[in-house]
């Protein structure tokens, strides 16, 4: 390694990106386009900083394996940056086989916290609490134990466990303090500001109360029947019934849920589950179904009984119902709630986070456009979405400057 490049590689680990980029602007060498890369992905130009690392992967020899790998794993970083989801997981996989393999203990450990931070933005939370468990960050730069424990907090948080997520954040913040990287910081900061943002909303006779993180989860604690918009489902303490992949059957337990304890006129859940306002028999037989297929599997939960005029939901043990909405109001909230990380995603990445067709988000994301809720750069196959600057999700950090080829 030459001096320019040995230079070049301190800087952007002290955050020093223009005097690194300095040191190697005008150099088309495979480590200087490596560097070239890191820095430019710090400066948030993602897609040039990508085109950097590939050039940077294909210039280092085959018998360069290290350096190719860490090249893979910063070309990982940056895609995780704007979203793309659409890498072989295998890749990175092997990446970090290879770190580990030349004793790069430090490059291995970030290509994890990667594939683990992937999986949380793609809603795999046991796949990303298992994977954690098996990190040892001990020995790891503090800027990189920092990384794993804002992990550990968003997987703590998205189960509903707030005091191991705050644990979780007083461990990373003390680690940010010791790598002296501001950055790093802030988005300990924005972290924990989640504790004080409305999580959802609890509805009950027409009014709505907002509830942080620490309130739902006393709700969920609480033995209620809740029935949860937010992940569309029935739920009792830690007992539940997912309900997304059958929406009519979510509309009427929300129906249900919403009157209770009173009763629901048939016309009014056939208009709701079934989108008419002029019903007929055929209505009235699917309901009947609908209602029994509903009944069968909250039959754990509740029971469902017939009325003079509808239905009516009735809770087992005396137990109180409650209604969770997101705290976005909308059919969009899911696609909202995502875009609000501040970071840019694609129509691919967002369908496959969400779990529909693309097709679908699209037609959402330009009415969001149109309302002017969201914003969109970039053209064609490149475009990526953005939500407005209002947001409360902790943000991706990107962190590559620990890669200096070798």
């Amino acid at each position: 390694m030459d001096s320019l490049i040995a230079a070049a590689a301190r800087a952007l680990v002290v955050g020093d990106t223009l005097g690194a980029l300095k040191r190697v602007a005008l150099r088309d060498d495979a480590p200087a386009l490596a560097l070239r890369g890191i820095a430019m992905a710090q400066l948030g130009e993602h897609a040039r900083a990508r085109e950097l690392l590939r050039n940077a992967e294909r210039a280092f020899g085959a018998h360069e394996d290290l350096a190719r790998a860490r090249c893979i794993v910063a070309e990982a970083e940056v895609a995780l940056a704007l979203r793309d989801f659409g890498g072989q997981p295998r890749t990175l996989t092997h990446a970090a086989a290879t770190l580990a393999a030349h004793g790069d203990r430090a490059n291995a450990l970030q290509a994890g916290l990667i594939a683990v931070r992937q999986l949380i933005l793609l809603g795999r939370i046991a796949e990303a609490t298992a994977a954690l468990a098996g990190f040892d960050t001990r020995d790891a730069p503090p800027s990189l134990q920092a990384v794993a424990e804002l992990a550990a907090a968003e997987v703590a948080l998205r189960s509903l466990r707030t005091a191991p997520a705050r644990a979780a954040l007083a461990r990373a913040g003390e680690a940010a303090g010791r790598a002296q990287i501001p950055a790093l910081a802030a988005e300990v900061e924005e972290a924990r500001a989640a504790f004080d943002r409305p999580a959802a909303r609890r509805v009950h006779a027409g009014h709505e109360q907002p509830l942080r993180l620490d309130e739902v989860e006393a709700l969920r604690a609480s033995g209620a029947l809740v029935l949860d918009a937010c992940r569309r489902g029935l739920r009792v303490g830690d007992a539940w019934l997912p309900l997304a992949r059958r929406p009519v059957l979510f509309v009427l337990a929300q129906a249900l849920a919403e009157a209770w304890p009173a009763d629901v006129d048939r016309k009014a859940l056939i208009a709701r589950a079934f989108r008419t306002r002029q019903p007929d028999d055929t209505h009235r037989a699917r309901l009947r179904v609908e209602i029994g297929r509903l009944r069968s599997l909250a039959a754990p939960f509740a029971r469902i009984e017939a009325t003079a005029r509808g239905f009516a939901l009735t809770p087992h043990g005396a137990r109180t119902v409650a209604v969770l909405l997101p705290p976005i109001d909308g059919d969009q909230a899911s696609l909202q709630a995502l875009l609000a990380d501040g970071a840019a995603w694609s129509t691919s990445a967002l369908a496959l986070a969400l779990g529909v067709n693309q097709r679908t988000v699209q037609r959402a994301l330009a009415e969001l456009e149109a309302d002017g809720r969201v914003r969109s750069i970039g053209k064609a196959r490149a475009m990526r979405w953005l939500a407005p600057p209002l947001a409360g999700f902790t943000t991706i950090l990107l962190l590559p400057a620990s890669l200096p080829p070798g």
